[in-house]
């Protein structure tokens, strides 16, 4: 069996795909992931021992472009329908199978090449917040807001149907046309499917049962990190106290720089020390104080262990990745599902979730104590006792199932 793993996002959409092309290979079946060919997400690939397939145009540069004029995303959409279908249609050269997630464009492409080839489609997501459940409120897209008025979940979801047509509806089935697709009437059912894999932890988010999406949760797709800390790192986290990791990964925005710095004020206020990620934000420290440490791409498997705390954005894989470890979190939400994995957090009380993505010293630190609060810090270690770590192994043995191929026991 041959599966292409298809994604178009940042770290957080590349990486659980490497994991679950990982897991297939060891279970006896080639796989590829297309993706970005930022270098970045190719060493990580390189890495993983997996096949990078690459996608239309590295995202970073899809980013930089996408600002340069008013955001218009039914335009965008058609530009990256149309590229996506072109580069995905290379990458699933004598491919059995498609799994797809990243932005809907992207997926939509990946949907039409399996049409197109009669393979099945799989499609898969890394939040239940994109995912239908009268359980849960719908994401609001740009311009369109919810309506404060309606509050029937199940009656926002079927505005959503509206704003995901109105949004790329006219691009996927412009592009379904020219390639001989009929047009669909319901873009996010078609999609997402009936029944999309769910990539992350059932404690973290745990999905209910609904009749509006009858996803699979398989638990969250790790990727093994094997690589060790460079040496001056270890050296610093010699040098003294476990210190607070302070990052926003991928997130290349001003409130992401402004809120390092006050972290960093509020940590060197407390007597605590900071190691810093620099992201795509290219995060730097205050000053030349020896109480900061400045850290590049790193594994965080390796280093979360050894921290005090974690103050993150939010995204899914540093949320599992910091539960996982077992160290309490500060999450300053910036965009999209960062606020809800906030709000998980607090809730099951393993951190604190601060209100909105600019932080002042006073908020932050007033957070910062919540999370290194002794019972916070035993309440992450018993978190990280229940979290589940072979998502990515019930994956692969569910796409070999759909397949008509038994794994290997």
């Amino acid at each position: 069996m041959r599966v292409l793993l298809s994604t178009y996002g940042s770290r957080g959409d590349v990486e659980p795909m490497a994991a679950l092309a990982v897991r297939l290979q060891a279970l006896g079946a080639a796989a590829r992931v297309c993706a970005p060919p930022d270098q970045e997400f190719a060493d990580l690939l390189a890495r993983a021992g997996v096949p990078l397939a690459p996608a239309f145009l590295p995202i970073r540069q899809w980013i930089a472009s996408a600002r340069q004029s008013p955001m218009d995303l039914p335009r965008l959409a058609a530009r990256m329908v149309a590229a996506q279908y072109d580069a995905i249609g290379a990458a699933a050269a004598g491919c059995d199978a498609i799994v797809a997630t990243g932005l809907v464009p992207s997926a939509a492409a990946a949907q039409c090449v399996a049409e197109i080839r009669g393979i099945p489609y799989v499609h898969a997501t890394f939040c239940p917040l994109f995912l239908p459940s009268h359980h849960h409120r719908p994401y609001p897209y740009p311009g369109h807001p919810l309506p404060a008025e309606v509050t029937d979940n199940r009656a926002l979801w079927d505005l959503n149907i509206q704003a995901m047509n109105a949004l790329f509806g006219e691009a996927i089935n412009s592009h379904r046309a020219a390639i001989g697709l009929p047009a669909v009437a319901n873009i996010r059912d078609h999609v997402f499917t009936d029944r999309p894999l769910l990539a992350s932890d059932p404690v973290l988010w745990p999905w209910r049962a609904t009749d509006l999406c009858n996803a699979v949760q398989t638990g969250a797709w790790i990727l093994p990190d094997p690589r060790p800390l460079p040496a001056e790192l270890e050296a610093f986290l010699d040098a003294g106290a476990p210190p607070v990791y302070v990052g926003f990964g991928s997130m290349a925005l001003q409130a992401a720089d402004d809120a390092a710095r006050v972290a960093i004020q509020a940590l060197r206020a407390e007597g605590r020390r900071t190691l810093l990620l620099r992201g795509w934000a290219d995060l730097a420290p205050i000053d030349d104080g020896d109480d900061c440490f400045v850290v590049g791409d790193v594994n965080q498997q390796a280093l979360f262990p050894r921290m005090a705390a974690v103050l993150h954005h939010g995204g899914a894989g540093t949320t599992m990745a910091a539960t996982r470890a077992g160290i309490p979190q500060v999450v300053v939400p910036q965009i999209v599902d960062q606020p809800f994995w906030a709000g998980r957090v607090a809730e099951l009380g393993i951190g604190a979730a601060h209100d909105g993505p600019t932080p002042s010293f006073e908020s932050l630190s007033a957070a910062l104590r919540t999370a290194l609060a002794p019972e916070t810090r035993a309440r992450a270690a018993q978190v990280a006792d229940m979290i589940r770590t072979d998502g990515a192994t019930v994956a692969a043995k569910l796409l070999l199932d759909l397949a008509g191929l038994k794994a290997p026991s």
